[in-house]
């Protein structure tokens, strides 16, 4: 995930032209094996294993590897060799810039460290990045004070699940605290009990995140589309209320809703969005708590 954020940064500064952002970013999409896949190649598991595990993670809030190890399909020392053979993001974004001529590694370092100086990075962030693990990356963009603990485990569990099942290749930016946010295009779901909860993801981004969840195409951004997007959002959502139950708090999940004309969300109390792109396009996550909150 690194050459997403950093590779973004050099188009921004006028260092990469958008299409040659674009193409490094789609060729690095085959340079990282899905988990399931490298464990049946390299003899580790059965497709039937790997098939069972990508289910099992529509229903938990956990990693491939770690589901495996608990299922007793592989052992510790067998992710971390798989995890190995995955790729190096930072590397493979470095050997992309200069197999393709386009910076030597002096200037990479130079744009770096430009780079962690304009964005205020920590060298930990920057090492998060790096690292590929959106636990520690999306961190990175929650921090501010005034974010509730429970809406940052929210966003944190949303994240995992983009990148998990509609695209690895995500770049989030920081949250923001806003009082109103309007869009053509919104699927949502609220929560009632404990914590009082609005969750939607909203704009143009949703047509890809409907495509990717539901495995096919929508001519345009419609209401088949967005109810796609409300079924990864229950998805999301039930995990969430898993978690919660676990730790004795009591929340309800109330129908999705969506909307396709102008809608207007407002409250006097918190809300905070934070924006993700997917191939270029955005779509933002908006959470609303406590207070009431109103739609028009």
């Amino acid at each position: 995930m690194f050459g997403i954020y950093f590779g973004k940064y050099l188009q921004d500064v006028g260092v990469l032209s958008a299409d040659q952002y674009n193409e490094i970013i789609e060729s690095s999409r085959t340079a990282r094996v899905k988990m399931g896949l490298l464990a049946v190649s390299e003899g580790f598991m059965t497709e039937t294993q790997a098939d069972e595990v990508n289910l099992l993670q529509t229903q938990q809030d956990a990693r491939f590897g770690d589901i495996a190890i608990n299922k007793g399909y592989l052992t510790e020392d067998q992710v971390s060799a798989l995890l190995k053979k995955q790729g190096d993001s930072y590397l493979l974004f470095v050997q992309a810039l200069v197999e393709r001529e386009l910076l030597s590694l002096e200037e990479i370092q130079k744009h770096l460290n430009h780079y962690k100086k304009s964005e205020r990075f920590t060298s930990l962030d920057l090492d998060a990045l790096k690292s590929s693990d959106i636990d520690k990356i999306i961190q990175i963009f929650l921090r501010d004070a005034s974010v509730p603990a429970v809406v940052k485990d929210y966003v944190a569990l949303m994240a995992r699940n983009v990148i998990r099942f509609i695209d690895n290749k995500v770049r989030f930016e920081k949250i923001e605290r806003i009082n109103t946010y309007t869009s053509k295009y919104i699927s949502s779901q609220c929560f009632t009990g404990d914590y009082e909860l609005f969750i939607g993801l909203c704009g143009n981004g949703n047509k890809l995140i409907g495509e990717a969840y539901a495995k096919e195409e929508f001519e345009e951004l419609d209401e088949d589309c967005l109810d796609a997007v409300c079924e990864f959002i229950n998805v999301s959502n039930g995990l969430f209320a898993s978690k919660l139950s676990q730790e004795d708090v009591t929340i309800d999940m109330l129908p999705p809703n969506m909307y396709v004309d102008n809608t207007t969300i407002s409250t006097e109390g918190m809300m905070f969005t934070l924006p993700c792109f997917i191939k270029g396009e955005r779509a933002d996550i908006v959470i609303c708590m406590e207070t009431k909150w109103s739609i028009e």
